[in-house]
């Protein structure tokens, strides 16, 4: 059985490691592995508890946590190793916190790319941190910052008693519009990690229940821009031909990859009673997951895509192009 990789992004000096830091007083969090992918000579000499191995510290809850200063590859096939030997605890998850100036769609990469590490782990949340105090000028200057929230399966907002109630009420919109289908919550209302990082996303045992979360059954907005991102979503009511439509979106993201920073579906699959749910970030698209049942009545599929620099009209040309080998075109619609 593969082991859940949840990872918790933000940038830099958004609250990631305070936020763990109470997280992991919870024993339910005690079957962790922690890495922490350091910056620089930044250490977590605050954390440590007792050395148990090189490089290695057992947290108060029970936690085992690394740091990182090399290939992500290396340190989750040396966390395996180490407690095949008994040498660390047993661990049922894994939590990467990462540099505040990480795009995480390489980590996703990793995971999904590596023939030593699929099966062993895959991607369980992607969790963001949001400086309330200071989104504004990060997102202008720092392009991480919005590949960031766009890879987000969960939003935080962290030092929210910084702003005044209009910033604040007009961030919150702003990222909803940027990413709609991820819950936004306030750090200051996580209590337990089982709030935030038990979870697995669409790999639940209730994936239905992510799914709903996501909202992709109901209508977008009109054509509007959020800063440098847009969104775009494409629907179809007929079922379509599952390899002619994965044929069109491997070429999709293999051709702009990096201006596709998210791409989240419910389809309607030729000879599929229940719908099939894809998602991705970047170059890396997850494996699909099938759903027991549709999320309601409506079966038409849904394709909902984040994008920078790559503008919603050239994507549904790409789309009109290989529509006709798979699915007929009913609506369109770009946010």
């Amino acid at each position: 059985m593969s082991i859940a990789l949840n990872v918790i992004t933000g940038f830099l000096g958004s609250g990631k490691t305070t936020l763990l830091k109470r997280l992991l007083q919870d024993e339910a969090m005690g079957d962790s592995a922690l890495l922490i992918n350091e910056f620089g000579d930044v250490g977590i000499d605050h954390l440590l508890v007792e050395e148990v191995a090189p490089d290695t510290v057992l947290l108060p809850s029970g936690c085992v946590c690394c740091s990182i200063r090399g290939e992500l590859k290396e340190a989750l096939l040396s966390l395996l190793e180490r407690r095949t030997r008994g040498e660390i605890p047993q661990f049922r998850r894994v939590i990467l916190e990462t540099t505040g100036l990480a795009d995480p769609a390489p980590i996703l990469a990793t995971l999904s790319n590596d023939p030593q590490l699929r099966g062993r782990f895959h991607i369980g949340l992607v969790v963001t941190l949001v400086d309330a105090s200071h989104a504004a000028l990060q997102e202008r200057l720092h392009p991480e910052w919005l590949a960031q929230v766009a890879a987000a399966d969960r939003l935080l907002l962290s030092k929210t008693d910084l702003v005044d109630a209009l910033s604040l009420s007009t961030l919150r919109h702003h990222l909803q519009q940027l990413n709609f289908s991820a819950p936004l919550l306030d750090t200051v209302d996580v209590h337990s990690g089982d709030q935030l990082l038990l979870g697995e996303g669409v790999r639940s045992a209730e994936p239905e229940k992510e799914v709903a979360r996501w909202q992709l059954h109901r209508a977008q907005p009109e054509a509007s821009r959020h800063g440098d991102a847009q969104v775009c979503c494409l629907t179809f009511e007929q079922p379509l031909d599952w390899v002619g439509f994965g044929v069109w979106l491997s070429m999709l993201l293999r051709c702009h990859g990096e201006r596709i920073l998210r791409v989240k579906g419910l389809l309607n699959v030729n000879a599929s009673q229940a719908p099939i749910v894809i998602h991705g970030v970047q170059h890396c698209l997850h494996a699909p997951v099938h759903l027991p049942s549709w999320p309601g009545t409506d079966r038409t599929s849904r394709l909902v895509f984040i994008l920078r620099g790559l503008e919603p009209d050239q994507l549904r040309r790409s789309f009109n192009v290989f529509a006709r080998s798979f699915a007929p075109i009913i609506s369109e619609s770009a946010a």
